[in-house]
C-alpha cells in the first residue's frame, strides 16, 4: 500500500485496531546514527568524564577503559540487534522486552525507560547552562544567569520535536559534525607530532591499565556512561527507511565508530599532555587535560571553539534525549496503558508526524525538574546534572541488561529457526551479565561519581527510585491483566503494519 510521506498514517496493533503513527521514512542511516551519537555527546562525554576517570578512576587507563566498554556494548548489541531485525517499535526496549519476557515485565521496563530519557534532558540542560555561562564570562565578560540558557534550551529542543525526526537530524548532522572535527583536529595534531612531549606510549590503551588506578570501577563507570543512549536506534525504527536493515547498522555503527573514536582521543589527549603528568593534570586543572594539548598543537583559536562547541554538543545531546523521551512517552500512550494518554501523548501532528504533544509533556516536565533544582539551590553542573544523570543512567542499565535476557527467551519461544549460539545466546547472555555488573559499578561508587552532592537525599533515593518505578509497573500491569484484559494485551505490541513482528 503506498505511503503519502506528507502525513503520518496509521500502524496496526495485535487485534488490529489503529493507532496514531509518526512519519515513516522521514530519516535515512546517517540520521539513525546521528541521532544515537548524540545522545553519547563526544564533546561532553570526553572533557566532562576523562578528566574525572583519570584524576579518580584509572589514572592514564581510562583509554583502556572505553576500550573494554566498547567490546561489551558490541556484544551486548549484537543480541539487541538481532531482535531489532524482527521487531520495529518506538517503544524500543519496551517492545522488545514486551515480546521476550512479557507485557508486564515490558510496561516495567518501558516506564524505566521512559523515566531515564526524561531525566536526562533536564540533566543536560544544567552542563549546557554551565558551559554556556562559563564561555560567554571568559569570552566576552558578559554574566548572563544560567537559569537563562536554561529556558534557551527548552525552547529549542521544543520546537525541534514539534516539527519532526528530519528537523532535529538536520541541526545534529551540524552540531556534531563541528564538536567532533575539532577533538578530531586535537587528536590528529598530537599524533602528528610524535604523540606529545614523551612520544608515543601504550600504556594507557593496554586493558590491564583498566582495572588499575585509584578506583577501577569508577572509571569503568564512566566509560559505560559516556555511551548512554547508543541504543536510541530501535526507536526510530518507525521513522527510517528499511529499519530492518537500518537499524541493525546504526547500532553497529554507533557503538563501534563513538567506541574507536572515544579511545583515540581520550589516548591522544594524556598522551599529549604526557602521561607521566597527566593525573596531576586533570586533578589540578580537569579542563587543561584536553585544552593544553589543543593549544599546544592547534593553536589557542581551537580552545576557544572547542569551548563553544562544548556548550552545542550539550545542547545536541539533550535535544536528542528530548527526542528519546517524547517517543517513549508516544509509545505509552498510543497503547492507552492509561486511556486518557491515548488522545494526548498518543496522538501525533497531522502534517509533521511527530510526537508533539508527548514533546510538549515531556518540555514542561523538564522545566519543573530544574525549577525544583533551581528553586533547593542546586549549582546546574554538580547539582543538576550530576544527580539526575546517574539516576538516569542507574535506570537505562538496568533496563539494558532485562532486554538482554529478552533477547534469550525471545529466539527460543518465538524463533527457534533463527537462533544462533552466539548471536542471540552467548551474545545476549554476556552483555546482560556485563551489564547487571555495571550497575554494581555505579551503585559502588555512586557517592564518589557524585562528588559534592554525596550526601544528597536524591542520590540517596536513586535505587529505591528505581526500584519503586519497575514496582509500579509490574503492579499496573498485573492490574490491567485483571481488570482491563484487552488493554494489557495490547502492551508492547504496537509495530508498523509493513514491519509486523515475525
Amino acid at each position: 500500500m503506498a505511503v503519502d510521506e506528507g502525513v503520518a498514517p496509521a500502524a496496526k496493533t495485535d487485534d488490529d485496531g489503529t493507532v496514531h503513527r509518526l512519519k515513516p521514512n522521514a530519516v535515512g542511516l546517517l540520521g539513525v546514527v546521528f541521532m544515537a551519537v548524540a545522545t553519547a555527546a563526544p564533546i561532553t562525554a570526553m572533557t566532562g568524564n576523562v578528566p574525572f576517570m583519570v584524576s579518580s578512576g584509572n589514572g592514564i587507563g581510562a583509554p583502556a577503559s572505553y576500550l573494554v566498554a566498547m567490546v561489551v556494548l558490541a556484544i551486548f548489541s549484537v543480541g539487541f540487534t538481532s531482535m531489532a531485525k524482527h521487531i520495529t517499535s518506538t517503544g524500543a526496549f519496551y517492545g522488545f522486552i514486551s515480546y521476550g519476557l512479557g507485557r508486564t515485565v515490558g510496561l516495567a521496563s518501558g516506564l524505566l525507560a521512559t523515566f531515564a530519557y526524561v531525566v536526562f534532558e533536564p540533566a543536560l540542560i544544567g552542563i549546557f547552562s554551565t558551559f554556556a555561562t562559563t564561555t560567554l564570562k571568559d569570552q566576552t565578560g558578559l554574566d548572563v544567569p544560567w537559569w537563562a540558557f536554561a529556558v534557551l534550551m527548552l525552547a529549542i529542543n521544543a520546537t525541534g520535536t514539534w516539527f519532526g525526526v528530519s528537523v532535529a537530524e538536520k541541526l545534529l548532522v551540524v552540531l556534531l559534525a563541528t564538536e567532533v572535527t575539532v577533538l578530531a583536529a586535537m587528536a590528529v595534531s598530537v599524533a602528528f607530532h610524535g604523540g606529545g612531549p614523551h612520544g608515543f606510549t601504550f600504556a594507557p590503551v593496554n586493558p590491564v591499565n583498566a582495572f588499575k588506578g585509584t578506583s577501577a570501577g569508577l572509571g569503568l563507570f564512566f566509560a559505560f556512561w559516556s555511551w548512554v543512549g547508543f541504543e536510541s536506534t530501535a526507536m526510530y525504527g518507525e521513522e527510517s527507511r528499511d529499519p530492518k536493515k537500518i537499524i541493525p547498522k546504526a547500532t553497529m555503527i554507533s557503538v563501534l565508530g563513538v567506541g574507536v573514536f572515544y579511545v583515540f582521543v581520550s589516548w591522544m589527549a594524556i598522551s599529549g599532555t604526557g602521561a607521566g603528568s597527566a593525573v596531576q593534570v586533570a586533578t589540578k586543572d580537569p579542563m587543561g587535560l584536553f585544552f593544553n594539548p589543543t593549544e599546544r598543537y592547534v593553536g589557542h583559536w581551537a580552545v576557544d571553539v572547542m569551548q563553544w562547541l562544548m556548550i552545542t554538543g550539550s545542547l545536541a545531546c539533550g535535544m536528542a534525549f528530548h527526542n528519546c523521551a517524547a517517543r517513549y512517552m508516544y509509545a505509552l500512550g498510543r497503547e492507552g496503558v492509561l486511556p486518557s494518554l491515548k488522545n494526548t501523548i498518543g496522538r501525533t501532528h497531522a502534517r509533521h508526524g511527530s510526537p508533539h504533544i508527548a514533546g510538549l509533556v515531556q518540555t514542561v516536565v523538564s522545566g519543573l525538574l530544574v525549577g525544583a533544582f533551581w528553586a533547593a539551590g542546586k549549582d546546574p553542573y554538580s547539582g543538576t546534572y550530576v544527580l539526575l544523570a546517574i539516576l538516569g543512567t542507574m535506570a537505562i542499565l538496568v533496563v539494558q541488561a532485562v532486554c538482554s535476557f529478552a533477547v534469550l527467551v525471545y529466539f527460543r519461544t518465538h524463533h527457534p529457526e533463527s537462533r544462533h549460539w552466539f548471536k542471540t545466546a552467548a551474545a545476549p547472555l554476556i552483555g546482560g551479565i556485563a551489564m547487571l555488573a555495571v550497575v554494581v559499578l555505579l551503585v559502588s561508587n555512586m557517592g564518589a561519581a557524585a562528588g559534592p552532592e554525596s550526601g544528597s537525599l536524591v542520590l540517596k533515593a536513586t535505587p529505591w527510585l528505581v526500584a519503586l518505578i519497575a514496582a509500579g509497573g509490574i503492579g499496573y500491569a498485573q492490574y490491567l491483566k485483571r481488570r482491563a484484559p484487552e488493554r494489557y494485551a495490547l502492551l508492547g505490541r504496537t509495530v508498523l503494519e509493513e514491519t509486523k513482528e515475525r
